[in-house]
């Protein structure tokens, strides 16, 4: 028996606390605990009920707008490709998600099925659509929820939209939802995408095999190496690698730079003196508040012991210069 208001526990977007008109709505949202997605599988049967049961329409792309937040980046064009080419050989399988647009008569927003339009646009066909009136909270979350079963999003893609969620005002709960990710992995998606800037993200792209460590890795280097970032960004071959390419080289000199700056900010200064003959050598290094003399050369062991047994004359003498300096 198809099941009716799939989505009538997502759509009490200002009530979530209050009773609902079922007992048994299939996606109620009481919290981040009680909303976590446990597996992949899961998530993909939760994304196929939002269609389950549901009369399918044929729509004009034209009249389809995107989502109000998105969640992709537009350098999946072998991707695209492969679905483009899937759909003009045996159809579009699976219907998208749209809702009617809330501000425009007549219109229709995409809540999943981006780039199923894009491919009905180019091959000039209708789009196969379930239309629902949901709100944007359940927007959101149908939109998140369908991408992260379906759509391989990048960890970047998921950071990036979490982030947009978040200046959208949706709390963490909802993004938990949207994302199918515990609070801690939402404040480090959120944490990494407002360190790297958006126009750096832009130039880097999706890149699809890039985890959660190695972009935390990345914008910590990023917000401590802004000057330079842009240098690296607008060498000439830098566009023109792959996305992943274009993380790897970006890490890897920032990376090289940070090193060497390390190296150089512990490195002791050293300040060498001989006498004319050079019959002695000292070399005084020093490192924060430490500072190491050693005497060399053929007067070296003697020079070094008579230091030693004049270090309270040379201290006193040093007192007196400093008091002199000063005038106390």
């Amino acid at each position: 028996m198809a099941r009716k208001n799939l989505l009538s526990g997502l759509a009490e977007t200002e009530a979530d606390d209050q009773p609902t008109s079922s007992s048994t709505a299939a996606y109620p949202i009481r919290g981040a605990s009680k909303s976590m997605i446990r597996s992949v599988n899961e998530l993909a049967k939760q994304a196929d009920a939002y269609l389950e049961g549901e009369h399918v329409v044929e729509l004009d792309p034209d009249a389809i707008d995107g989502s109000f937040v998105s969640d992709r980046m537009d350098d999946d064009r072998e991707q695209y490709q492969e679905l483009l080419e899937a759909i003009q050989q045996r159809g579009q399988d699976s219907p998208i998600l749209v809702r009617p647009h809330p501000s425009i008569e007549g219109r229709f927003m995409i809540v999943f099925g981006h780039r199923r339009v894009r491919v009905a646009r180019d091959l000039q066909r209708k789009v196969r659509a379930v239309i629902k009136e949901i709100d944007d909270k359940a927007h959101v979350i149908a939109q998140g929820q369908e991408n992260s079963a379906r759509a391989n999003l990048s960890f970047i893609e998921k950071a990036m939209f979490a982030k947009r969620l978040e200046e959208l005002n949706y709390d963490r709960d909802v993004i938990s939802s949207a994302l199918a990710a515990n609070a801690a992995a939402v404040s480090k998606m959120v944490s990494v995408a407002t360190r790297i800037p958006p126009s750096v993200i832009s130039k880097i792209g999706s890149a699809p095999s890039i985890g959660r460590e190695r972009w935390v890795e990345l914008s910590l280097l990023v917000a401590k190496k802004s000057d330079i970032v842009d240098e690296i960004l607008s060498e000439s071959e830098f566009s023109g690698l792959e996305s992943n390419r274009r993380f790897e080289q970006l890490f890897m000199a920032l990376n090289v730079k940070e090193k060497r700056v390390r190296k150089a900010s512990v490195k002791p200064g050293v300040q060498s003196w001989a006498p004319d003959d050079k019959s002695v050598s000292v070399s005084v290094q020093r490192a924060g508040k430490a500072v190491t003399i050693a005497v060399k050369e053929t007067d070296g062991s003697r020079f070094g012991n008579w230091i030693s047994d004049n270090l309270q004359g040379l201290y006193e003498a040093f007192r007196k210069t400093e008091k002199a300096a000063t005038g106390d």
